[in-house]
This record gives structure tokens, C-alpha cells and sequence, in this order.
């Protein structure tokens, strides 16, 4: 009687296996995010404001999404910047690059 009770109640040896499982693949999965969202919390925190490319140091630049030492050097290289925009319309940054960073750059 017991055993068909819990059969029926969806706890079966079978269905508490396959929620055990289940629970400890969603613990590892959330561990990995909330990992991921603390990164990003600490890099934004790191983050000043937005960034003047043409007065902000390589150092500075590479802070943003994407930019390595040899795209923030560029980046300096091919100064002045009128708008932004420039940074495509120079060739220094590909369009989906451009994309990643807009938001946290500026030009005086």
C-alpha cells in the first residue's frame, strides 16, 4: 500500500534519482552564472565613466569590451577622432567592434 502511494505521489526511487540529478545540474549551472555576474559586477565597478578616445591612455582603453594592447595602440595611433563613428570610417574598429563599445566612449 505504502509503495503505491508513493507511486502515485511521483516518488518513485526513479523520480527522486532524476530530481536529485536535475537539482544538482541546476546548482552547478546557477554557481557558473552567479561566477560570471560577479566578474562583471567587479569590471563595471573598475569602470569610471565613459571613455574620451582621444585623450584616454591604452591602459584605459583597453578596458573596454574587446580591446586588446594592439587594438587600444590603434586606437591611439589613428587620432584625432571627430565623432565615434570615426573609429570605423578609419578602419580602426569593424562594425560589430564599434558595436561592443559605443556606449562607453565619447569624443570631446
Amino acid at each position: 500500500m505504502a509503495a503505491l502511494l508513493l507511486l502515485l505521489a511521483g516518488c518513485s526511487p526513479n523520480n527522486t534519482e532524476t530530481l536529485e540529478r536535475r537539482t544538482a545540474d541546476a546548482t552547478a549551472a546557477a554557481k557558473r552564472d552567479a561566477g560570471a555576474i560577479a566578474r562583471g559586477v567587479a569590471e563595471g565597478l573598475k569602470r569610471k565613466g565613459p571613455l574620451d578616445i582621444n585623450e584616454a591612455s591604452d591602459a584605459e582603453l583597453q578596458t573596454l569590451p574587446g580591446v586588446t594592447p594592439e587594438l587600444a595602440g590603434k586606437i591611439v595611433e589613428h587620432r584625432p577622432y571627430g565623432s565615434t563613428r570615426d573609429l570605423v570610417r578609419k578602419r580602426v574598429l569593424s562594425s560589430a567592434e564599434y558595436d561592443r563599445v559605443k556606449g562607453q566612449i565619447f569624443v570631446k
